[in-house]
């Protein structure tokens, strides 16, 4: 390989670096299914310094997934699907359960205790470009996050 060659992928890669640094992870999980469940949540902390925005999400466990938010509108606790959720500068956004969150639906299988799940955040950054950020979310029981009660 000769120098400018080498220098060209050393350069890709440093950015390819830097942009995968521009949001971090952490604390992600997502809650157990039992058997004919569909439906589940994945929730997680994410922290950008510059500022980004989750605008999508896939997994090769689910069939569809979307980032939803759930909140209370006139006493009645609402779930919809969202576009994104913006992640301001140096703050730390908590998607979990009761709030923003990523809903993993049409589940190909039931999620145990345990297992890991591959999640692909698709990440937009202030200047408009796109990168896919791979997440590995671990399986906790189906009560997790819900003082005991299951809500999602």
């Amino acid at each position: 390989m000769n120098s400018t060659v080498r220098l060209a992928v050393l350069a890709f890669a440093a950015v390819s670096a830097a942009a995968q640094a521009q949001v971090t992870v952490s604390d992600a999980w997502v809650r157990g299914t039992v058997q004919g469940q569909t439906a589940t949540g994945a929730f997680m902390h994410l922290r950008s310094p510059d500022g980004a925005a989750i605008v999508g999400a896939d997994s090769p466990v689910a069939g569809i997934v979307e980032i939803h938010e759930m909140a209370m509108e006139n006493n009645v606790m609402k779930m919809r699907a969202v576009t994104r959720i913006d992640l301001p500068p140096g703050r730390t956004v908590e998607l979990k359960p009761g709030g923003y969150h990523v809903m993993l639906m049409d589940l190909k299988a039931p999620l145990k205790k345990g297992e890991t799940v591959p999640i692909r955040l698709k990440v937009q950054s202030r200047s408009g470009q796109t990168q896919e950020i791979e997440v590995k979310a671990e399986v906790r029981e189906l009560a997790a996050g819900t003082g005991g009660k299951a809500k999602h």
